[in-house]
């Protein structure tokens, strides 16, 4: 595809494909399908693929792929996949986590507060909207919702002035709801970023269930990886990579303890995954020019051993 037909840049690609080792024979899961741009360069490396995305905008990206018979999507979440596809059935995993370029830039999902679109936020067809949660919540969960999946400081009075706002009208669009941010915390004041950067990522990460969904994803791929399976995990912001840390971590023994984050501990239990970096790998200097979203992107990953699946229970 050209890049016109391909609004999505892939993060971190040559890092995510030198971690996986893909090989002819091989079959790689693609987690976040997208656009499609790490399944076609695992396909080039003669692997299978199977993608899974539960963004139904995603299907019209994958029939240029279906050719070969070596690539299929499933339109489902990433979580599902040992469900789907079965224990020990796979060579790789690759997940990219978060919202892609694509989806911001399309107005009407409503992911942008640069943009004027309904306040969806569904990364799927099914759930609450962000509108429901602005327009129904109580202060206080609203609060917490911007302050522990913004880390937005200032979480009680952004949610104060959308409770006073919603009493006149209920919100309905992106902009209105980012401009009420922004009158909540004093306008941009030089700050580099919007000031409802975190207030919007807060909302798409409650809509999309996006932390619990990656948990269940991370215990998926431990069970769908076979013996010598590699994951790689490409992750945006401080919440999804401590998650996969603390997970990586535990699963490798390098932790005594877990996180609140990350599925429970279980005392003794042999390592499932062996590190393949010391710590996570970031996006290079140069790719971060051309891309700026890989500016915050870090990398994990590591290699399935041949120790049992740890129980989910501590």
């Amino acid at each position: 595809m050209s890049n016109a037909e391909t609004p999505h840049i892939s993060v971190m690609l040559p890092e995510v494909l030198a971690a996986l080792s893909a090989a002819p024979g091989e079959t790689i899961v693609d987690g976040t399908f997208g656009a499609g741009g790490y399944s076609r360069a695992i396909l080039e490396t003669g692997a299978s693929v199977v993608a899974f995305d539960r963004d139904p905008s995603a299907r019209r990206f994958a029939a240029p792929l279906e050719a070969g018979g070596r690539f299929r999507l499933i339109e489902d979440r990433f979580s599902a996949m040992a469900d789907i596809l079965g224990d020990g059935a796979v060579d790789g995993i690759a997940l990219d986590l978060g919202v892609s370029s694509m989806q911001l830039d399309e107005a009407d999902r409503g992911f942008s507060f640069m943009r004027d679109g309904p306040l969806d936020m569904r990364m799927g067809a099914d759930g609450p909207t962000a509108a429901d949660l602005v327009n129904t919540l109580e202060k206080e969960d609203l609060a917490r919702i911007l302050f522990v999946y913004g880390e937005e400081r200032e979480s009680r009075r952004v949610a104060s002035f959308i409770l006073r706002r919603r009493e006149e009208r209920p919100f309905s669009r992106t902009l209105d709801l980012a401009e009420v941010v922004e009158r909540a915390l004093g306008g941009r004041r030089g700050a580099k970023t919007h000031p409802a950067t975190k207030s919007f990522q807060a909302l798409r990460i409650a809509v999309n269930e996006e932390l619990s969904e990656l948990e269940a994803g991370l215990l998926a791929a431990e069970r769908a990886l076979k013996v010598g399976g590699r994951l790689a995990v490409v992750t945006f912001h401080s919440l999804e990579d401590r998650i996969v840390k603390a997970f990586l971590a535990e699963r490798s023994g390098r932790t005594p303890a877990g996180s609140r984050h990350a599925p429970p501990r279980e005392a003794g239990a042999p390592a499932s995954f062996k590190l393949i970096h010391k710590g996570a790998l970031e996006a290079s200097e140069g790719e971060a020019a051309v891309n700026p979203r890989s500016r915050s992107a870090k990398l994990r990953a590591a290699v399935r051993t041949d120790a049992p699946v740890w129980s989910a229970a501590a």
